[in-house]
């Protein structure tokens, strides 16, 4: 089976100036029901791809979600992993993630190790991935299981500054994430400041519940925002949200 290149339609879309939506699902919450309002978004051709990952997982099938989801969609499927064995050869890609904002070195290298082979094996895409974790108001279940401190929200320096490290060092993709259930979002002040120092695409989470945030985090200079708990939580209003962004004539950012 050809699988579909997550990394190279989001590098042709970000030289297009075009903007991207993932929508996240998470495992251990992708019952029935939020199966059934995924198929509608996706028929719908309201999201561009489909990140399917959480912190813990631990309850939920990977592999059954992956194959599910692949079911009645083409849409590129990319895992964004929250552990070494948060892996699924029916996926499309994988973000390969080092939480570069911590210094905790398990999230570093240490889960890579593990994964490693696993992933080589499963002929899946890699994408590495600069990680980064920011603060969104609250404590997160990534700041919990990865035992590390995020990088406060008014300090659009710090973040600047570790992913123009981590671009240094060969990472293709950087993802600023303000963590499940967040609070508020990443600011676009900081958003800012990392745009004018990689070149790599910049995908953005956590936070995002409205229109307005959204449209904010993409004026900043992201290429891709995930929602997740949006959908999780009020799959009609996620409708409306990702019809509103995918609309050229509300929003003149595309």
């Amino acid at each position: 089976m050809i699988k579909s290149s997550f990394l190279k339609t989001l590098c042709e879309a970000k030289a297009k100036g075009e903007k991207k939506i993932a929508l996240l699902i998470d495992p251990d919450k992708a019952g029935r029901p939020i199966l059934d309002e995924a198929k509608s978004l996706l028929v719908s051709d309201l999201v561009d791809f489909l990140f399917v990952g959480g912190s813990l997982i631990s309850e939920g099938d990977l592999d059954e979600t992956v194959k599910s989801l692949k079911s009645f969609s083409d849409h590129p499927l990319v895992i964004f992993p929250g552990a070494a064995f948060h892996v699924s050869e029916y996926a499309d890609s994988i973000l390969f993630l080092s939480l570069v904002s911590g210094r905790n070195p398990e999230f570093l290298i240490g889960q890579q190790l593990l994964a490693a082979p696993k992933v080589k094996a499963s002929g899946l895409e890699v994408c590495p991935t600069a990680y980064m974790l920011i603060d969104g108001g609250r404590p997160t279940s990534v700041s919990y299981i990865s035992n590390t401190l995020p990088i406060p929200n008014d300090k659009p320096d710090i973040a600047a500054v570790t992913a123009m490290t981590a671009e240094m060092m060969g990472m293709k993709l950087v993802f600023m994430d303000a963590g499940s259930g967040a609070m508020h979002a990443i600011s676009p002040e900081m958003v800012k400041a990392v745009r004018a120092k990689v070149g790599c695409p910049i995908i953005v989470g956590g936070g995002l519940r409205k229109i307005e945030d959204i449209k904010t985090i993409f004026e900043a200079g992201a290429d891709l925002v995930v929602v997740g708990s949006l959908f999780e939580d009020d799959p009609s209003r996620s409708l409306e949200v990702f019809s509103a962004i995918k609309d050229k004539a509300d929003i003149e950012i595309f």
